[in-house]
């Protein structure tokens, strides 16, 4: 009978310590996310087209996506989406995402695959936000152009909702992500958020950015601001 007392007591225990670890990888991943778009952005004429950062209506970061993840299935991809408000034009706090299957092509050689997609319509916004989503499906998503500009690249590709980027071994190049799927993380929300919300009620404004919110929110910004002086 004591041990079972004792056994009983330890439980809740463990199950605070799984969500303090929880909730600490969450927060990593979230500055990650940060770094790996100020990394991306930083490089001179090679980071994504300002004019198509200013216009989108979401995006999304997964970074060090791990070699073999999407070839064997046994992995997958982990990361944050945000969005903005329509009315503001500011982000909404990020929401946890994690992506599955799908192909990389040549980047799937590196050791850690960094994945961008950036969401350019309404239509696209509903789509990612919902339980899950599979990317290409309905031809929706296209590689994205590389550059400081986009306006003087008039390729059919940019009649996609999604446009998509990846970062292996230092080399940043448009991807063409077919077949993966993308679902909401409910159990990183509640980690970061303290509350089990969905993605869709993150970006309508649930909840308040968390400091590693509000730090990726501002590298979002900082090319615009650029761009602006």
């Amino acid at each position: 009978m004591k041990r079972i007392l004792l056994t009983l007591l330890a439980v809740p225990l463990l199950l605070r310590g799984a969500d303090a670890k929880r909730a600490e990888a969450a927060m990593h991943r979230l500055d990650a996310a940060a770094v790996t778009f100020s990394e991306i952005m930083a490089a001179p004429d090679k980071g994504i087209p300002r004019d198509l950062l200013e216009h989108a209506r979401c995006i999304a970061i997964v970074p060090g996506v791990k070699k073999g993840a999407f070839v064997f299935g046994g992995e997958y991809g982990k990361g944050f989406i945000t969005c903005r408000n329509e009315s503001t034009r500011g982000w909404a706090a990020p929401a946890a995402i994690r992506v599955e299957g799908g192909s990389f092509g040549f980047q799937i050689g590196g050791s850690e695959t960094d994945v961008v997609l950036l969401v350019r319509g309404e239509r696209g916004a509903q789509r990612l936000l919902g339980d899950q989503f599979t990317l290409g499906a309905d031809g929706e998503i296209a590689a994205g152009p590389v550059g400081r500009d986009s306006t003087a690249q008039t390729d059919a590709r940019f009649t996609a909702e999604i446009l998509s980027w990846s970062r292996s071994r230092g080399i940043f190049a448009g991807l063409s992500l077919k077949g993966a799927t993308l679902r909401q993380d409910l159990d990183d929300n509640e980690a970061l958020y303290g509350t089990r919300l969905t993605n869709r009620e993150i970006e309508n404004g649930a909840v308040m950015p968390t400091p590693g919110g509000r730090h990726l929110i501002n590298e979002l910004d900082r090319p615009l601001l650029r761009s602006a002086r």
